[in-house]
């Protein structure tokens, strides 16, 4: 796979935005009946991994692609740093209970991956501990989909300079100054530690594919998500299930 410096941002020089949107709007309208026949057919759950760099769009994904979908059918789990209980088991436990159910997405806002992606940099685990963690999640990934527990992978990718604006416009617009952390602004100075760690986890955690999804426009970020969800969700021939008792 190539290196995330070696892959643009920025959309293709033929994308529209306009058009973008106006397809950004018939995918809604695609995803609303689709999570319902979804639910529905019962057969299958769906869990949604969004990675990618601080400021990446990871809650604007899930705002503008995900929220035409009936949140009775969809929920949203947010992975941050492991609690003090959540430290004294093994780094997937704190993720088992909420693996989807069938007919149910789970969308997490990053996820297991943290657990190798701070290590890394941190220096915290051996290379040969950081190699069963990605050996053990790409056996994780293989059991859920044996199970019917389907698996898409986004990795939201943006430059330096577009994280440097964002870090900015979280301190002068006050709509957005409550998502500033001091956190943020240490993790731009370590952009080629994490460019590195993500590098490390799409060659080694791959076993399912990860879509890498230009992030730099917004517009252009989330008409991909929800592109890449609908024909995904089409592609499952989902159905209606028969009535009983009549």
């Amino acid at each position: 796979m190539k290196k995330l410096k070696e892959i643009s941002t920025l959309p293709p020089e033929q994308a529209s935005k306009r058009e973008s949107k106006d397809y950004l709007t018939v995918f809604h309208k695609q995803l609303f009946e689709l999570q319902n026949v979804f639910y529905a057919d019962g057969r299958f759950g769906l869990l949604i991994i969004l990675q990618g760099m601080d400021t990446s769009g990871k809650d604007g994904t899930i705002r503008h692609v995900m929220t035409c979908m009936n949140p009775m059918g969809i929920r949203v789990q947010s992975f941050k740093k492991p609690t003090e209980e959540e430290d004294k088991h093994d780094f997937l436990w704190r993720i088992y209970p909420h693996i989807p159910a069938k007919s149910m997405i789970e969308v997490f806002n990053r996820s297991y991956y943290e657990d190798i992606i701070i290590p890394k940099i941190n220096n915290s685990l051996t290379k040969d501990k950081l190699k069963h963690r990605c050996f053990f999640i790409n056996q994780l990934e293989q059991h859920l989909v044996q199970n019917n527990i389907h698996v898409l992978k986004f990795y939201l990718h943006i430059s330096q300079d577009e994280q440097k604006k964002r870090i900015n416009n979280r301190l002068t617009k006050p709509h957005k100054r409550w998502k500033y952390s001091i956190e943020d602004v240490k993790a731009a100075k370590n952009w080629d530690a994490y460019t590195d760690a993500y590098d490390h986890i799409l060659d080694n955690c791959n076993e399912i594919p990860w879509h890498i999804v230009p992030a730099d426009k917004r517009w252009y970020r989330n008409y991909t998500v929800a592109k890449i969800m609908t024909e995904y969700l089409e592609q499952l021939n989902l159905k209606y299930p028969n009535p009983q008792n009549i």
